[in-house]
């Protein structure tokens, strides 16, 4: 946690110590960490950021390759930190919606620096990973 936050220093160009985090904060980053890391929750992110508000079956339509049980999960994991509300219609059969929320919406513009950066570097990765597969004798 202390690199990430001396990188973060060092790119704001910053020359006065950056003051210790809170346990508690700590916590919740690496929380945060855990659930976003999770390619589920970055393609449901995607999906909703790029759609708007969708249906249950339509977000795993987007998604794609994503079991029902997963993407409940997911959606719920979501729901729980804020990051999509869900709306239910009183309709039958049952209508459901998943919308970002503001949080859900910032945190989507915050990933959008990793995938401009996989698409920057995605020849240099990709180069990377073939020299570590021939050095270490793998096809």
């Amino acid at each position: 946690m202390q690199a990430i936050r001396n990188a973060m220093a060092a790119m704001h160009q910053r020359s006065e110590a950056i003051p210790p985090v809170s346990p508690a904060v700590e916590s919740l980053v690496r929380q945060v960490i855990a659930q976003i890391a999770d390619k589920w929750t970055m393609l449901v992110l995607e999906a909703l950021e790029e759609h708007g508000t969708l249906r249950f079956t339509e977000v795993g339509r987007i998604v794609g390759g994503i079991s029902q049980k997963m993407l409940t999960k997911t959606l719920r994991e979501m729901e729980r930190d804020g990051l999509v509300v869900r709306t239910v219609h009183p309709v039958i059969p049952p209508h459901v919606d998943y919308t970002l929320t503001e949080l859900g919406r910032e945190l989507s513009a915050a990933f959008c620096g990793v995938w401009t950066w996989a698409e920057t570097y995605y020849a240099e990765v990709s180069a990377a990973r073939k020299a570590f597969r021939e050095r270490e004798g793998g096809a």
